[in-house]
This record gives C-alpha cells, sequence and structure tokens, in this order.
C-alpha cells in the first residue's frame, strides 16, 4: 500500500464499518483468527484504494461494481495471483453481503463482479499404500516425540479433520464410550466424527506419556485442557497458558516425516484430510456421508474427491489399456 493510501485509508469513511464486520465475524459467527486476520487485510486495502481513488466519493453507497473490478485491476498490476484477487474478492462480497443486509446499501453489488478463473489443481494425494508405511513408521529418527507425533498423524488421517481443528482438541473431545471425537469445525460448528481403533490406540499411548510429562508440573498446581502440547511444556506456567501444540508446529512435524518416508515435499496436514476424504470413496463410501465426517457445508466441495478419484482413473487407464495407447 502507497503512503497516500494509508494515510487516506485513516480518514476513510468505510473504516468503521469494515471494523463493524469484523467484529460481527468475531463475535456472532465465530470466524477463525485465521480468518478475521484475511479479512482485515483484504478490507482495509480495499477501504484504502476507495479513499485514494474515489475521494469525496468513496462512501459505500455510492461504490459500483465497476469500482470493485478496477480495485481488482490495481491488485493485477501489483503483481498478485488471480488466487489472490479471487481471496479479495470473496472477503469484499462477504461485506458487501452484510452491508446489504443491514441497510448501509441497496444491493450487493460486489455479487455483480465475476470471479477470477483458477486453474483446477487437484491436490497430490499419497495412495493408501503410502499413507499406511508413512504412519505405522513414526519413530526416533523422524520425530521428536514419537508417541505424541504418530497419534497426530492417526487422527489427521484417521478422522479427516483440519489441522486448526486438531489443535483445538481438548482431552475431553474423547468420547471413549462412543468411539468418537467432538470437533469444532469452521465458524464453531460441532460435529462427531469417528475415532477408529488404530487412532485410539496411539492416542492411549500418546496420553500415557502425556501424563507422566505433566506430572512434575501439575505437582505445582498446574494443568492443560489441550490435548496436544509441545514437548516442552512452554507457555503452561504464564497465565491462561496450555502449552497447546500450533498448527504451524502441527505442520512442520507433518511435514518432516513425510519428507523422511519418502513423501513429496508439498505434503501437508490438509494432504492427510484430502487422503483421507479420497480412500473413503475409492473404498466405496457414501459421498453425504463422507460429506459429513468432513464438515463440509456443501456438497460440492465433497464432490472434488469424485473428481480426483476420477483423474486417477483416468491415469490408470492411460498407463495400461491396449487401446488407450
Amino acid at each position: 500500500m502507497s503512503g497516500s493510501a494509508a494515510q487516506a485509508a485513516a480518514v476513510s469513511p468505510l473504516d468503521p464499518l469494515v471494523a463493524e464486520y469484523l467484529a460481527v465475524l468475531a463475535n456472532e459467527r465465530g470466524a477463525s483468527a485465521h480468518t478475521l486476520r484475511a479479512y482485515r487485510r483484504e478490507l482495509h486495502d480495499f477501504a484504502a484504494w476507495a479513499a485514494e481513488s474515489l475521494g469525496a466519493s468513496s462512501a459505500v453507497d455510492r461504490i459500483e461494481h465497476t469500482h470493485i473490478r478496477a480495485y481488482l485491476s490495481t491488485l493485477y498490476g501489483r503483481g498478485l495471483s488471480k488466487a489472490s484477487a479471487a481471496r479479495a474478492l470473496a472477503a469484499i462480497r462477504s461485506w458487501f453481503r452484510w452491508l446489504a443486509r443491514t441497510g448501509r446499501v441497496q444491493q450487493n453489488v460486489a455479487a455483480l463482479v465475476a470471479t477470477p478463473k483458477l486453474p483446477k489443481h487437484l491436490p497430490r494425494v499419497p495412495s493408501i499404500e503410502q499413507m499406511n508405511r508413512v504412519v505405522d513408521s513414526v519413530a526416533e529418527d523422524v520425530a521428536s516425540w514419537p508417541a505424541r507425533d504418530a497419534a497426530i498423524l492417526e487422527v489427521l488421517y484417521g478422522c479427516g479433520i483440519r489441522n486448526a481443528e486438531l489443535t483445538g482438541l481438548d482431552l475431553d473431545d474423547i468420547h471413549w464410550a462412543n468411539d468418537a471425537l467432538l470437533v469444532r469445525g469452521k465458524g464453531q460448528k460441532q460435529r462427531y466424527v469417528p475415532l477408529g481403533d488404530a487412532a485410539a490406540t496411539a492416542l492411549r499411548t500418546y496420553l500415557a506419556e502425556r501424563a507422566a510429562l505433566l506430572a512434575a508440573e501439575s505437582a505445582r498446581g498446574a494443568s492443560t485442557p489441550a490435548l496436544f502440547v509441545n514437548l516442552r511444556l512452554r507457555g503452561l506456567g504464564k497465565p491462561g497458558g496450555q502449552a497447546r501444540l500450533t498448527p504451524r508446529s502441527v505442520a512442520r512435524i507433518v511435514k518432516r516425516i513425510a519428507i523422511l518416508r519418502g513423501l513429496s515435499a508439498d505434503v501437508h496436514p490438509h494432504t492427510l484430510r484430502h487422503a483421507f476424504g479420497t480412500h473413503l470413496l475409492e473404498e466405496g463410501a457414501d459421498l453425504r456421508a463422507i460429506q459429513e465426517m468432513l464438515g463440509h457445508e456443501r456438497l460440492s466441495t465433497t464432490q472434488r474427491y469424485t473428481q480426483l478419484t476420477t483423474a486417477q482413473l483416468e491415469k490408470v487407464y492411460d498407463n495400461t489399456h491396449p487401446r488407450a495407447r
């Protein structure tokens, strides 16, 4: 952002409306910290651009869809990708939808702006054999805490949950009697996911070591509800500290193990979620059941796994059928 834009943004009439909308996202819709950071960045940047480009006419009810298209053009001019422009447009659309619903504008003009066409990149998913090899071989040569890290992989792959959902788990979220995990997804929506035998066994092994690690701290009155904790219990002694493992740490753990066990360098926690859905579909699971377990709001999101398995089938056909060559 240019200096003049930043200066204009400070007095933009749009700023209070941006702040009010962000408060709604945080307090009423339970948006994640990641979503709030992204929307804050995108909307304040748009507000700054509007103040600088439109001047006195930058009042929100004076903004037309042509202005939003012009803003997207400036993003391309900065060298941003179509994906980045699409994310900015999504934030602006969501904001204008709220503005229209609360009577600040007559209509959501952002809905008239077409989303930039993005190339379809299907995620590369390890095979069932590859995943079994990685999950079954977590040892000291690839993990700083093998029991914990094995449990992380088992839960990510065995339950199909998101990274942030994994790190948000508490001890009380394990429902042993029902073989299920209580998971808090996007927008604080809750769902139960099945806890398979392999994941349950890995969790019990880890929990025994977790209890031993916490024993010295708990003797001084310290405890934590967090299921997955960091090895050195950093932060536990601070007010409100839980020593909870962060999503960034989980990403590092997964990537290190995956690479050292022969998977590609682009593996991350969400890869295991994709593998969960894809392998269920390959083995004949119903798409609606997969949607429920993954916590997808729309079936169209889950249907990406259909595209993925179709692409894999086409590759097998091309490589093996005598009439394909």
